[in-house]
């Protein structure tokens, strides 16, 4: 006896898998707003205060490793 699934030809399956993605993406792209003057300079504080730690973290090691060979 054939299963239902088995019936549904390989394309089909894709077909639907892509739509249903789709539909779940368009869903939270709905939900999605622009964010305000606030939200925005928080978020760019943020990103520049760890990009600034990351950067002062790097920098500690290269010196740490300048200073140890001598």
């Amino acid at each position: 006896m054939m299963d239902y699934k088995e019936k549904i030809p390989e394309n089909l399956k894709s077909v639907k898998l892509e739509e249903e993605l789709f539909r779940k993406y368009w869903r939270v792209l709905k939900l999605a707003r622009t964010p305000t003057r606030d939200e925005f300079s928080k978020i760019a504080i943020v990103a520049a205060a760890g990009i600034l730690l990351i950067g002062l973290v790097g920098f500690a090691i290269y010196e740490i490793m300048q200073i140890i060979p001598a």
